[in-house]
């Protein structure tokens, strides 16, 4: 019978491939995708860089491929899915408290990415518009909820944008403190933080029959 076991060192196709990208998510987050080399994605994930150029034909194919593997492991359709339900039932607290547990989650996963997405931002590289032009139809959407809710005289008058700009912004920010400068004191979990914010951007947003 013919063993389909790869010898010693020797990794299936895709195993390959997900390394490589693993390797390359760490590098890129610590030194960026210009302070990165294939030689040194290469050396990391211990194969030639022949290998590396295997499965991607150059360095920016691995940058998309690293977006693409993310997006998958985010279960985008469950998220939305969620989403959507508290906003048939017009739960205006529970979608926001839902929206920036999702942004702590992410953070709290996989730092590395979101220093990544940063490090892209910095350098102007493409991955960073990708990853805004997969936000954009998920922003819309919120956009589109909360005009409906100030129409409906549930939220305060004012621009939609600058709503969820505040609603991102804060959790963005207690993420970026914790989990990526890793200075942030005080002991409190992320689901009391979560609380306070919720209540905070409430106490604001609501009218007053509400």
């Amino acid at each position: 019978m013919t063993s389909h076991t790869p010898p010693p060192g020797r990794l299936p196709a895709e195993q390959r491939r997900l390394t490589l990208i693993e390797t390359a998510i760490d590098l890129f987050s610590r030194k960026g995708f210009s302070g990165t080399t294939t030689r040194e994605i290469a050396t990391a994930a211990g194969v030639t860089e022949a290998i590396v150029f295997r499965h991607f034909a150059t360095k920016r194919d691995l940058y998309h491929a690293i977006l693409e593997s993310r997006l998958r492991s985010l279960a985008m359709d469950e998220w939305l899915r969620q989403a959507d339900v508290l906003m048939q039932q017009r739960d205006d607290e529970g979608l926001f408290r839902f929206l920036m547990s999702a942004i702590l989650d992410q953070f709290r996963k996989d730092p590395r990415f979101e220093r990544l997405v940063l490090f892209a931002s910095l350098e102007g590289e493409e991955l960073a518009v990708m990853h805004n032009q997969v936000a954009a139809p998920i922003a819309q959407k919120l956009l589109d909820y909360i005009a409906r809710r100030q129409r409906a005289g549930a939220l305060r008058k004012g621009n939609p944008l600058s709503i969820l700009f505040a609603v991102v912004g804060i959790a963005k920010f207690y993420a970026i403190q914790k989990y990526i400068y890793t200075d942030c004191e005080g002991g409190s979990s992320d689901a009391d933080v979560i609380d306070s914010f919720t209540k905070f951007l409430m106490d604001g947003l609501r009218t007053k029959k509400q």
